[in-house]
């Protein structure tokens, strides 16, 4: 005979625990070689449950504790709705069954079959619980009902009353689990039911704070939003809600103040900072107070949360008066400025933001998450809820299916979206319900318990090929991949509104050419699309007749970009900003590669169409060059710099002079950016552009100020040092220098150093006045002592200074130094001066080498901004500039005493010289190169895109796409081979650092 021993049937059911069979005997449910007679259904309700140890450990508490044994045995092996209910919410959440412990006699609220009648609503339990009237005016209105209980009594009676409320509420929710022919009962009827709870314990809250709150408070109403006022709430959250008040004086503050503590201790945390300036603005404000700040300074996302606001508690007519004025502004803040774009930078954000280990373990913010589907169809709604008031539901599968049966997604779109996302809400409330705590992540791949506890909660069954497990994972895996593909369609491809010559009156969805067309063109906001092709071509004028010729071509062009949406907009701006500009559109209409480059710049660029609008002539730069000419793109660095320090040399006034400065920097910065995104310039003609230019600036501003202030008792120079000195500037950095002055004959050191400071603070304010243009920053914190330290000083100063008190990081600093501005002869003996500090004889020591490395690992620690990534951080990342450079200037102090090639502020010049000494070899130098060349062109095209600097590459989405395009990658192409490619030439660059800098 086989072995049957008791063990094995046990584990077969599930109970891995040694006790489990002792504890099941004891209870009489088990007789050794299975299980006893009239006990058959409990056993299987047990194992069923998600966790069968738990849930029997807990059934024994209980028992321990409750009155009469048999009463509950025999209720359990007779009321099949008691075995669902009881033992799957013992074996879900150890929270609800200590609960159940502490209050035995509960276990009667769970007798009967779950989801035949409709729930009684919670508010009169909890407010009866704190002795309020369940039918007297409510708290927070006019007469309104206070509780009996105040205080520590009155929060221990709403806690216990709000848990056997959610007790049951769970029990309904987990009941086919233990019981496969009790109904399911949906999860969003569950969402729906949870928050109704949550706003009877408010109600049950502000009862219990007009109580204790002294004084007579005026009319409150309590607002719900987010999940809860779209009464789709979880099992643990925070309840986010906005105070209404008449008046908004101290006594209805301390009313809301009181009502958040009596609720956080009893019941769940209140949040208040979606109010009007969030933890900033005040707690309750009156309804014009909330009218008047909506009208004038609420932001796209305040709009999009009060879709969901809806009042719960408090006075009902003032809840009620404020969901009126609210509404209408709700449903026209799609007609924002930029719109769809923030909705969908807010969405990026929240991706962006995510820890990287958990991004595909998040089931709320991840990609594919239920974020993605909140957010479409906010977003949809929003947009077309202007003319279609079937969408303005809270609920979000209310308006997913009002949308699917308006024809605004296609039904098929929006079954699979609404499933999807059941699915993950379910998979969220079970795993809050498991420890009543707030959490929206997965357990770990390799917690293969934790996910076989979710899969039987989830009801997840074994198919035949995999256990329930397997089963769970690919649930979880194609739901997301489907929410993720659908959240892409509709969050950022929409289907258009309404063509261009339709009126608002007749917006509606079609399948006309003019929607085929933009749709399949790529735009994600067709309808801001229209919204600018309405303002381009409208009236009778000749540039309408011009633009109405021109667009069809330019939206060609734009919808190759990788921001088809971006670029129209700033085709917008500029052709209005030129509107009075008579030649502008001519030169679109009749050079054709002028309106095409055009169109590139502006789908990749943000910086582009910022500092066009302001330098319209570089448009003229574009055109086609005439044959046998040079293309007007490309100039001399050295022409243009002697050509800016002679325009502003013309200049008497100094701030004219300074204006004229950054004016002609701001055509250079122009020229060489869309040199750089139409492949023209590589990276070191624009570093050697963008440094002549910076370098003329200074030059220019510092000539023009010292005119003005006439002669004095000092000569100034100006070193510069960084990437300045380099000749590598990028469109994003700062000017580093130092100041060095010398006093003339006669004159004294303290008179020079005071009158040189004068001429370098007016330069720095000149330079540094506020703009549009990127900013004009000169840094003079490598100086010695740093920003403690004096801001010039005499040659004999620093002479001194460095002779005594000089580390090895400014020696480091000073290979960087040259002359680019002020007395040439100066500037000259200056060099003269640090060559033997930062060239030593024989190079520096083993404990100079070992003090860089320790200050570079420093650096690496500690200066990499929090959540950035170091595979993809230019300048701080592995295989970044920092690695590079600092590689390349250990070799200099160490070799360049011996071998005067090394002897150059250029990284590229060091690596080549290196290379030929034979100080690295060749093909390491070739990898440092390409790792350096590739960051420093990457951090450029982060600026060019974004249009603000920027050191960390995008991790996906538009502006990664658009990145890859502006360093010559193809458009519409996948931008994770330009990744590729940048992370495979920093890591050979990294893998060289390591051997040649850290010696590893």
């Amino acid at each position: 005979m086989t072995d049957r021993r008791p063990r094995v049937s046990l584990a077969r059911l599930g109970f891995t625990a040694e006790w489990a069979e002792a504890t099941l005997t004891e209870l009489g449910w088990w007789s050794g070689d299975g299980p006893s007679e009239g006990a058959e259904e409990v056993m299987w309700a047990l194992a069923r449950s998600p966790d069968p140890d738990l849930a029997l450990r807990t059934v024994e508490r209980l028992f321990e504790n409750v009155p009469d044994r048999r009463e509950l045995d025999t209720a359990l092996r007779a009321d099949v709705g008691l075995r669902g209910r009881l033992l799957a919410l013992l074996g879900s959440s150890t929270a609800l069954g200590d609960h159940l412990v502490t209050h035995p006699d509960r276990w009667r609220r769970l007798v009967g079959s779950p989801g035949k009648e409709v729930p009684p609503d919670p508010a009169t339990a909890l407010l009866t619980a704190v002795g309020a009237d369940p039918d007297g005016p409510p708290a927070g209105a006019a007469g309104g009902s206070p509780a009996a209980l105040t205080g520590p009594e009155a929060v221990a009676a709403l806690r216990t009353a709000y848990h056997d409320e959610l007790m049951v509420l769970a029990a309904d929710d987990m009941a086919a689990v233990g019981e496969r022919d009790l109904p399911v009962l949906d999860v969003a009827d569950v969402a729906a039911r949870l928050a109704d709870l949550a706003a009877a314990a408010l109600r049950a809250a502000l009862a219990v704070a007009l109580a204790e709150v002294e004084g007579d408070p005026g009319r409150l109403a309590v607002i719900a939003m987010g999940k809860c006022g779209g009464r789709e709430l979880n099992y643990v959250s925070d309840v986010d809600v906005v105070f209404v008040a008449d008046p908004a004086d101290p006594a209805t503050t301390r009313l809301a103040t009181r009502l958040m503590r009596v609720a956080g201790e009893a019941c769940f945390e209140v949040d208040a900072n979606l109010r009007p300036e969030g933890r900033q603005g005040a707690l309750v404000r009156t309804l014009e107070g909330h009218v008047a700040y909506y009208e004038r300074w609420a932001k796209t996302w305040e709009f999009q949360a009060l879709l969901k606001a809806r009042p719960v508690a408090g006075d009902p007519e003032l809840g009620a008066a404020y969901a009126a004025a609210v509404a209408p502004m709700v449903w026209s803040a799609a007609g924002r400025t930029d719109f769809v774009a923030d909705v969908q930078a807010m969405r990026r954000r929240v991706v962006e933001h995510l820890r990287p280990d958990r991004a595909d373990r998040e089931i709320k913010l991840g990609p594919g998450g239920l974020r993605d589907v909140e957010f479409a169809v906010q977003l949809l709604q929003l947009v077309h809820g202007r003319t279609d008031e079937a969408l303005r539901s809270s609920t979000t599968l209310d308006a997913l299916a009002a949308l699917a049966d308006g024809g605004y997604v296609a039904r098929d779109d929006g079954a699979n979206l609404a499933a999807s996302y059941r699915f993950l809400r379910l998979l969220e409330h079970r795993l809050q319900l498991q420890r009543m705590r707030r959490t929206h992540l997965l357990p770990a791949p390799d917690d293969h318990a934790a996910l076989r506890w979710l899969a039987r909660a989830a009801r997840m069954r074994p198919d035949g090929r995999r256990d329930a497990v397997g089963v769970l994972m690919a649930e979880w895996t194609r739901n997301a991949r489907r929410i993720r593909r659908l959240h892409e369609k509709l969050f950022y491809r929409p289907l258009l509104a309404a063509v261009s010559r339709l009126s608002p009156d007749v917006a509606r969805l079609s399948e006309q050419a003019a929607t085929a067309r933009l749709a399949a063109l790529g735009w994600a906001s067709p309808e801001g699309a229209l919204n600018h092709l309405r303002a381009l071509t409208s009236g009778v004028s000749r540039a309408a007749s011009i633009q109405n010729a021109l667009l069809p071509v330019l939206l060609e062009e734009l919808a190759v970009s990788p921001d088809p949406d971006r670029g129209l907009l700033a085709y917008r701006r500029v052709s209005e900003a030129l509107a009075t500009t008579p030649w502008y559109l001519r030169l679109l209409r009749d050079e054709g590669q002028v309106a095409e480059r055009l169109m590139r710049l502006l789908g990749v660029s943000a910086l582009v169409p910022d500092l066009l609008v302001r330098a319209p002539e570089v448009l003229r730069l574009l055109a086609a060059p005439v044959a046998g000419q040079a293309d007007e793109l490309l100039r001399d660095p050295a022409e243009v710099a002697t050509s800016l320090r002679a325009t502003v040399a013309r200049q008497h006034d100094p701030k004219v002079a300074a204006d004229t400065a950054r004016s002609l920097r701001r055509h250079e910065m122009l020229r060489v950016a869309c040199a750089d995104l139409l492949g023209s310039l590589d990276v070191e003609g624009v570093c050697a552009a963008l440094s002549s230019v910076w370098t003329a600036v200074l030059q220019a501003t510092v000539d023009s100020v010292q005119r003005a202030v006439g002669p004095g008792p000092s000569r100034l120079a100006v070193i510069g040092m960084g990437r300045l000195g380099g000749a590598e500037i990028g469109y994003s950095s700062d000017a580093d220098v130092l100041f060095v002055c010398e006093p003339v004959e006669g004159a004294d050191d303290r008179d020079a150093v005071r009158h040189a400071t004068t001429i370098v603070e007016t330069v720095r304010r000149r330079l540094a006045a506020p703009s549009p243009d990127p900013a004009l920053v000169v840094d003079a914190d490598l100086r010695p002592e740093g920003r403690q330290g004096a801001l010039v000083r005499t040659l004999d100063s620093y002479r001194g200074y460095y002779a005594r008190w000089s580390e090895t990081w400014e020696a480091q600093a000073l290979l960087r130094a040259r002359p680019v501005a002020g007395d040439a002869d100066l500037g000259r003996r200056f060099i003269e001066m640090i060559d033997p500090i930062r060239y030593p004889d024989n190079g520096i020591g083993d404990q100079a080498v070992t003090e860089i490395r320790r200050i570079k690992a420093r650096v690496d620690a500690e200066r990499l901004p929090r959540g950035a990534d170091r595979g993809t951080h230019t300048k701080l990342g592995l295989g970044g500039l920092a690695d590079v450079e600092w590689t390349v200037q250990l070799l200099q102090l160490r070799h360049a005493g011996d071998v005067p090639e090394l002897r150059t502020t250029s990284t590229l010049d060091g690596l080549r010289e290196a290379g030929e000494a034979g100080l690295i070899d060749e093909a390491d130098a070739a990898a440092l190169a390409t790792g350096w060349t590739m960051a420093t062109r990457a951090r450029n095209a982060v600026m060019l895109v974004r249009g603000k600097p920027g050191d960390q590459l995008p991790r996906s989405g538009r502006e990664l796409a658009a990145v890859a395009v502006g360093l010559g990658y193809p458009p519409g192409g996948d931008p994770g081979v330009f990744l590729d490619d940048y992370r495979r030439a920093t890591r050979r660059a990294r893998a060289v650092v390591e051997r040649v800098f850290y010696g590893w």
